[in-house]
């Protein structure tokens, strides 16, 4: 018998690590070749990992949640055999004399085992073999035990390892029992558990997506000093509009089942492919808001093309798939692309490119919009855009006889954070004040 180690390859441009998000095996388990081992997320999309051998499960790369660096180990199978041919990375795995032991840094152990964790030169396949006894060795151990014993402020050289030299959470938590205080003590220092104390009842891991939100929005706000605009525009037009454009489509796709049996598979029109028409309008005029800025270069890139960023909520937390080139798409064409990647966000099947490389963002809440909204910006981006709820107010309008009458009138509020080091308060104001005079002129988006 002998192992292999399937090291994390590289799965993106620029990738440096990726997050467990998700096991299909466990110690023990019997894989096939190609079949799954584990779905890893980097701050592009999710990967599926497949394994390129037939063996048995006897290493896994930490628990969920836990971050494993390129080309670092994830799995470890037993196969049959001591050669495999040249599918490995290095051309051709064989099996080495003289492996030292696993390092920390190599691979995370999720349970003792019986067989000790080993690696050669050119770890692709190695053998068992015991690890070294030397009392100057570094005490070895998982990541996970490391940082455990960190935050308890304990020596892992101060902890007798197990039986495959490897200090591992039973061996930690043996170390912590036999140094406890009385049980008194213990009693007495101890708080009480978090559910006696405020009533809650459950504990939830960030991990996944909803880490790369949390790493993300903490980036944004700690990096970019945000400001924020707020216009009401009155969109009673722009709804009459889309309610005609909306009319056509369905008479357009009776005309289409009479004639041929075919419907029309366009989706209804809603305010959002109208804004953005008026966005990419209004931007040739404020090239400051569609761009990116590199603080670490110091340099700030402004686009020509819009590509944007829509946020979708899916039920793994907030995805931002962006459409391409959105300032030559038809509103049509705007409409079914919003629905394409808005779907493919919620059922996870975007792909890497269809998650990256926006310019400027817009996020709505849709009916839930509210009065106003501060949104956070898309770091490297320089501002994103937020509409929010329509609402009916009555509204002083003229009489065209040099006076004013009351009349019920559709308003809709839209915000825009900015970064105050590219974008001055006038620009922002001013980009707003365009893309208002378009919707509330909604025939101006009609044109060009």
């Amino acid at each position: 018998m002998a192992r292999y180690i399937f090291r994390l390859p590289d799965i993106g441009e620029g990738i440096a690590e990726a997050e467990i998000v998700a096991w299909h095996v466990k110690l023990g388990d019997r894989v096939e070749e190609d079949g799954r081992l584990a779905d890893m997320m980097t701050d592009k999309a999710t990967v599926e990992m497949e394994s390129p051998v037939a063996g048995t499960v006897v290493e896994l790369a930490g628990e969920v949640g836990d971050v494993v660096a390129i080309r670092s180990p994830l799995v470890v199978l037993e196969i049959e055999g001591e050669e495999l041919g040249p599918s490995t990375s290095s051309g051709r795995a064989n099996v080495l004399d003289e492996p030292d032991a696993l390092d920390e840094s190599q691979i995370s152990q999720a349970a003792t085992q019986s067989a000790p964790p080993t690696t050669p030169a050119h770890p692709e396949l190695v053998e068992g073999c015991a690890p070294s006894s030397s009392p100057h060795a570094k005490s070895l151990a998982s990541p996970a035990v490391r940082a455990r014993a960190r935050s308890l402020g304990i020596d892992l050289a101060a902890i007798p390892p197990g039986s495959d030299g490897r200090v591992h959470h039973a061996d930690l938590d043996t170390f912590l029992a036999a140094r406890a205080p009385p049980r008194a003590a213990v009693d007495k220092a101890v708080p009480k558990p978090v559910d006696e104390v405020t009533g809650a009842s459950e504990q939830i891991k960030v991990i996944g997506l909803r880490r790369r939100i949390a790493e993300a929005m903490a980036a944004s706000k700690r990096h970019i000093p945000h400001f924020s605009y707020v216009e009401e525009c009155d969109v009673t037009a722009l709804e009459a509009l889309r309610a005609e454009l909306n009319e056509m489509r369905l008479l357009r796709s009776f005309d289409k089942r009479r004639m041929s049996g075919i419907q029309d598979e366009r989706p209804k029109l809603t305010v959002l492919p109208l804004l953005i028409r008026a966005i990419c309008q209004a931007l040739p005029e404020f090239p400051m808001i569609n761009a990116r800025f590199d603080d670490t270069a110091e340099v700030v890139t402004r686009y020509t093309s819009v590509h944007l960023g829509i946020a979708v909520q899916t039920p793994a937390g907030l995805v931002v798939p962006v459409v391409r080139d959105a300032q030559v798409l038809t509103l049509w064409e705007l409409v079914a692309e919003i629905a394409r990647l808005a779907e493919a966000a919620r059922d996870g099947s975007a792909k890497s490119a269809e998650l990256s490389g926006s310019t400027l963002t817009v996020t709505s809440l849709g009916p839930l919009g509210g009065i106003a909204t501060t949104p956070v910006i898309n770091r490297p981006e320089v501002a994103i855009i937020g509409p929010n709820r329509i609402v009916e107010r009555p509204v002083f309008v003229p009489d065209g006889a040099g006076g004013e009458r009351i009349e019920k009138r559709k308003l809709m509020n839209i915000s825009i954070s900015c970064d105050h080091r590219v974008v001055d308060g006038w620009d922002a104001a001013s980009f707003v004040q365009a893309v208002k005079t378009r919707l509330e002129r909604p025939m101006l988006l009609l044109a060009g």
